[in-house]
């Protein structure tokens, strides 16, 4: 990326300054203040002089300001150091047009659009040049070891890190681990400068942070903000309680830092959301501990070995949580439950709500996803269950997670027959054949066929596979009208949508 000049903040930006207005009133009041005491030795002055209204508020001098906002220049100046730019060469690819294949013209284009390495523009296939990119890095061991981004260095034929007293080095990508989007790569370096690890575990909301990364090119640039939440769960990252921030950061700033106010890493910069492809005020970091995890592993044996039992999951809403008996929307709830797999051994069914692993409370699904992952393979996992508007434990192995293998969808051609209606819900449906369920590969016997009220609202698509109502299996369309008739306001219905199974909280009107 050639860069002619550095960019110049335009004059108008200086007024968007949220502190502006408020140094602005603070030097004129300071100022009035001066020529005040000045006419102090004229009395016709002062009996001229109108008395400051008391209703006008106090405002801060410009020192007690300066003394309430964090100083990061220490930490900068600190750690700064052992962060890298981290330059990568890799083969092109044929063009699909953006990220994932998807359009520019899709509406989710830019939808948690992974920031670092530019997408090629569409052009030509075949004879295209290598595509360049760059992120960042930060130096976690004496020796070398970097922690960085998988979608910075994942594909990456060359990978170069550039210190900042200049020095620059090839970098060996030690592993790369697509489910958290964690890289170690290495260089061959002695005494290094390193960061120091913290424990996400005691990030709070409303703290500050600083990031310091690559934006742009512009190197060892940092920026500032808060935390705006933790334990976030995005929907392409199951595995990961990602921390959001406020924090600018843009492409380059992948696999950087994140600091806390001591001067200790807690987590590491992968994703954005954007609808342009740049800053737009929520950005994400992977936990420091997560990362850490996942580096131990890669040194060690290259490969990361994950924990599973076996189920499916989602967020409990106040819907959900109301169907269900819960005081309060949380843990995770099993949508289904893998055919002889850990968890149906141990007995758990659809519709029990997960509210704790190992003593540690679950509020939402995706810290159920991260604690499973992160136990080891052969170990026993005691579940908080509430099934049935009661708590129980149940004890689960864990197995080692595999590559999960895409199934067959429903197909084939829909078969005119008489239909049945559950009118309270707003469902048509009629009993699958034989064949229908084998090349389905569902357990369930009613396939919905037309949608209307209740269902419509709450996203029900005809196709999809009605399994249950408030955690009880229907089979028959006599069981699903009873269920319809005996349901409350609420009601947590269970389908199967070509592959996955979820519940869908329907409000009776």
């Amino acid at each position: 990326m050639t860069v002619s000049r550095r960019p110049v903040p335009e004059a108008s930006s200086i007024s968007r300054s949220p502190l502006w207005p408020v140094l602005c009133v603070s030097i004129a009041l300071v100022a009035c203040s001066g020529d005040s005491s000045a006419q102090g030795s004229h009395p016709q002055a002062q009996t001229a002089a109108a008395p400051a209204p008391a209703s006008v508020p106090t405002v801060p001098a410009v020192e007690t300001l300066a003394r309430a906002l964090p100083d990061f220049s220490p930490l900068v100046e600190k750690y700064g150091p052992a962060v890298v730019n981290v330059e990568v060469v890799e083969k092109a690819q044929p063009s699909t047009g953006g990220p994932q294949g998807l359009s520019p013209n899709d509406p989710f284009y830019d939808f948690f659009r992974r920031f670092g390495i530019p997408t090629p523009d569409q052009g030509p296939r075949g004879n295209a040049p290598p595509v360049r990119g760059a992120g960042s890095g930060f130096i976690v061991s004496a020796d070398g070891y970097i922690l960085t981004n998988t979608h910075v260095v994942g594909n990456a034929d060359e990978v170069t890190v550039r210190l900042t007293d200049r020095r620059e080095f090839p970098a060996k990508v030690i592993g790369a681990d697509e489910r958290t989007d964690v890289a170690v790569i290495k260089i061959n370096a002695a005494n290094l400068p390193t960061v120091k690890l913290g424990d996400p575990s005691k990030v709070r909301p409303g703290q500050w942070v600083l990031a310091i990364g690559s934006p742009f090119g512009f190197e060892n640039s940092a920026t500032a903000g808060i935390i705006s939440a933790t334990a976030r769960s995005l929907p392409s990252d199951n595995y990961v309680p990602f921390i959001q921030t406020d924090v600018a950061v843009n492409p380059g700033n992948s696999g950087g830092p994140l600091f806390n106010m001591a001067g200790e890493v807690i987590g590491i910069n992968s994703q954005i959301f954007s609808r342009t492809g740049g800053y737009m005020g929520v950005s994400f970091a992977i936990p420091i501990d997560v990362a850490r995890n996942v580096e131990d592993q890669l040194v060690k044996s290259g490969k990361v070995v994950r924990g599973r039992i076996g189920v499916t999951i989602q967020d409990v809403n106040s819907q959900l949580a109301e169907s269900f008996g819960l005081d309060r929307p949380r843990g995770a709830l099993v949508s289904s439950v893998e055919k002889d797999g850990p968890a149906a051994k141990a007995g758990l069914q659809p519709g029990d709500v997960i509210l704790g692993v190992n003593g540690k409370p679950i509020e939402r699904y995706g810290e159920l996803s991260g604690s499973i992952a992160a136990m080891k393979p052969g170990a026993d996992a005691t579940l908080d269950v509430w099934r049935g508007g009661k708590k129980q434990n149940v004890i689960v192995k864990v197995t080692e997670l595999k590559e999960q293998q895409q199934t067959a969808k429903l197909g084939g051609k829909q078969k005119e027959r008489a239909t049945n209606q559950a009118s309270q819900f707003g469902l048509t449906v009629r009993q699958l054949d034989a064949q229908e369920k084998e090349q389905a590969e569902t357990q369930g016997n009613l396939v919905v066929e037309e949608v209307t009220g209740p269902a419509a609202s709450a996203g029900v698509q005809p196709g999809d596979i009605i399994l249950g109502v408030n955690g009880k299996r229907v089979k028959t369309v006599k069981e699903l009208q009873d269920e319809a008739k005996n349901s409350g306001k609420n009601v947590a219905l269970l389908i199967q949508r070509e592959d996955a199974q979820i519940f869908v909280p329907l409000r009776i009107p």
